[in-house]
């Protein structure tokens, strides 16, 4: 059958469609799309956007991706179209097609090494999505995987929910959404991750969608929103989430949608390699296919239709089985070129035009949220549960350090007061102030995930990154103490170092403050390299250069000036743990002397100041201090780190942008046909 290239006018007639038997469409299907959108027709012709909601425009949208070597590939290609308040938007495409990508558009989260083109407005407005006031369900399921269900949802609901809510109020809110997604069965059950078993990829989906539509957001954007999920599930999921479109505007990316959730959808945007193939009501593609002469067999459903036809990924492989049939490209070009030279396009574009020109509210950061100090509580007993049950975080740590603490111990075991012991002294004190503190890296995987959920949380406006630093320092101290006493008194006490509880104090703590900054310099790691193996490495790669320039391999006169010596020896955390070590443990100390040269005793104070050539112009509680004052400025440059993302990748965006002047030419001319070329990038 040749396909018909005419100009494509939506009817909700169902008299309209071809007498023809080819043509047929699945009436279920049908019947329920054309109610849906006559139940939905009041809505549709609300363009006001002084209207309680959120009203979302894109004009002539094109992304483009860097290839390298200065050239690029555009992975959306002038895209228009509209979303509003009560209407369930779905965008529909075979895999690759970019659907993700305009969720990520529309929501401001682009990558930075992508370029964005064209005008999007929120009600009639360029603005940023404000926190609190939207809420994103991402693709990949970030959650505490040792939290269990109502845990998961409950640390939410403190977080997003205002003080004036009680707890028992939140607490009912977050078993209401609970029950709402299914998942009261699995309430006390652990959302689970690598190595231990869990949720299924369904149930955590929901848990994700319960986390974020706790507050009600005015947009709420879904991508694949039921990946892993079965039919039955998906249709329930859906059904809720259409339900609550009431005042609210839903944008989700769906992959293959059964007929009973394609009845659900308000508008369709059907995308293929980036360009739009069809944007309307859900109930008018099926006639839109049909009069372009590739209509949807009977009881077939239709969104699996549609896809079939726009597919090419498999393009070879239908030829070979089916000589006749047109090639997929050829096919999807029809399509294309259909839809842009309807009346329906048309509409669109003035529809958009019309929202556009009517400037609604400026949406404003919800500040009904939990407050700061609310924050800080419940971010701090999360965490502190999440590294109780994470074996990686601590526990397994602290083992290896009892081992070696033991293997230090019996090595070093009662060193005594020789001469030789000065040396040996030294070196188990090193070895603690470097490599003890150097296994801290091990739990960096653990804290890359927290980074993940922290990440999303944040753009959803959970919570303050303020909030979270405070909150992991605080729910660390305890673990970083039990850590630092129990392998520091195995090690101080086998060893035999200076009798006093006062001097194995400053000892524990020292290695306390230690493991704190090593711990903080990670973070600094994770906020700038996300991914924990070249984490580790660069991490790992820092600490080794600290420790050379600390001044006990090379003692500090002896080190090189250029580097070494200014500025790394100064800054390095190592110079003052084993200056303040030292100071600990020699000081009040009295050794016999070399007998074959040398005086006959040597005084502590001796052998601080010419064999280790430690400072004496501070105290050993100074050098103690300073540590203090570097994991504060640790904690506070990795503060610095987290929230300038916030403002750097919105500002990158806007520069990597082509500003709306440059794309007018392009926006208005319907005409324009898939060859069209990107327009120049400035």
């Amino acid at each position: 059958m040749q396909p018909q290239v005419n100009n494509y006018q939506p009817s909700f007639n169902p008299t309209s469609m071809p007498n023809n038997s080819e043509m047929m469409i699945p009436l279920e299907v049908e019947t329920t799309s054309i109610a849906n959108n006559r139940a939905t027709s009041a809505v549709a012709d609300r363009t006001d956007t002084g209207s309680d909601g959120v009203f979302l425009t894109w004009e002539d949208l094109w992304v483009t991706v860097s290839d390298g070597r200065k050239s690029s590939r555009p992975i959306l290609q002038g895209l228009t179209g509209y979303a509003r308040p009560g209407e369930l938007l779905a965008i529909m495409g075979p895999s690759g097609c970019g659907k993700s990508t305009l969720l990520d558009a529309l929501a401001g989260r682009l990558d930075s090494n992508t370029r964005q083109n064209g005008d999007i407005l929120i009600n009639g407005r360029k603005q940023t999505l404000a926190y609190g006031t939207s809420a994103y369900v991402t693709q990949d399921d970030l959650l505490i995987t040792t939290l269990t269900v109502r845990e998961a949802v409950y640390y939410s609901a403190q977080l997003q929910l205002p003080n004036s809510m009680s707890m028992s109020e939140k607490r009912e809110r977050a078993e209401m959404i609970i029950r709402d997604m299914g998942l009261q069965d699995s309430v006390n059950t652990r959302i689970g991750g690598w190595g231990v078993k869990g949720l299924s990829g369904g149930q955590k989906r929901r848990v994700s969608i319960c986390i974020e539509i706790l507050t009600g957001p005015k947009l709420l954007f879904l991508d694949e929103p039921t990946s892993g999920l079965d039919s039955a599930a998906s249709y329930y999921v859906m059904s809720r989430i259409a339900g609550q479109k009431e005042g609210r505007t839903i944008i989700a990316s769906i992959h293959q949608p059964s007929s009973e959730v394609f009845g659900l959808f308000t508008n369709l945007f059907l995308l293929s390699s980036g360009r739009t193939v069809y944007f309307g009501p859900a109930g008018a593609a099926n006639e839109f296919f049909a009069l372009n002469g590739f209509p949807c067999p009977m009881l077939q459903n239709p969104s699996d239709h549609f896809l079939k036809t726009i597919n090419k990924d498999f393009d070879q492989d239908i030829e070979q089985g089916l000589r006749n049939k047109k090639p997929t490209e050829e096919v999807i070009n029809t399509l294309v070129k259909s839809y842009q030279s309807s009346t329906s396009y048309q509409d669109i574009q003035r529809q958009v035009a019309q929202i556009s020109k009517q400037e609604g509210e400026v949406l404003e950061k919800n500040r009904s949220h939990a407050s700061f100090l609310t924050q800080c509580i419940v971010l701090t007993r999360r965490s502190f549960v999440n590294m109780f049950r994470d074996l990686g975080y601590y526990w397994l740590r602290l083992a290896i350090y009892v081992t070696l603490a033991f293997g230090l111990g019996t090595i070093f075991y009662n060193v005594g007061s020789s001469y030789g012991s000065i040396q040996a002294r030294g070196s188990m004190l090193m070895f603690v102030a470097s490599f003890l503190t150097f296994m801290t890296i091990g739990g960096f995987p653990s804290f890359v995930e927290d980074m993940k959920v922290f990440e999303r949380e944040r753009l959803n406006g959970h919570y303050s990154s303020g909030a979270f630093v405070i909150a992991n320092a605080l729910s660390a101290m305890p673990y970083l103490i039990v850590v630092s006493l129990i392998p520091g008194a195995i090690t101080y006490y086998l060893t035999g170092l200076q009798q006093g509880f006062e001097h194995f104090m400053y000892f524990a703590s020292v290695l306390f403050t230690c493991m704190m900054l090593v711990e903080s310099l990670m973070m600094i790691v994770a906020g700038i390299v996300p991914n924990f193996l070249m984490g580790i490495i660069l991490g790992a790669g820092i600490q080794g250069l600290m420790i050379l320039g600390g001044g006990f391999f090379r003692l500090p006169k002896d080190l090189p000036k250029p580097f070494w010596r200014y500025p790394l020896y100064d800054i390095t955390f190592h110079k003052y743990a084993y200056q303040g070590l030292f100071k600990n443990e020699f000081i009040g100390l009295v050794f016999p002397g070399d007998e074959a040269r040398g005086p006959k005793i040597l005084k502590g104070e001796d052998v601080l100041r010419n064999m280790y050539q430690v400072e004496f112009g501070y105290s050993k509680w100074v050098n103690l201090a300073i540590l203090l004052g570097m994991v504060f400025l640790y904690r506070l440059l990795f503060f610095v780190i987290v929230t300038s993302v916030e403002k750097v990748k919105p500002a990158i965006r806007a520069f990597m942008s082509v500003p709306p002047k440059q794309t007018k030419q392009v926006m208005m001319n319907p005409s324009t046909t898939p060859e069209h070329k990107e327009p120049s990038i400035v």
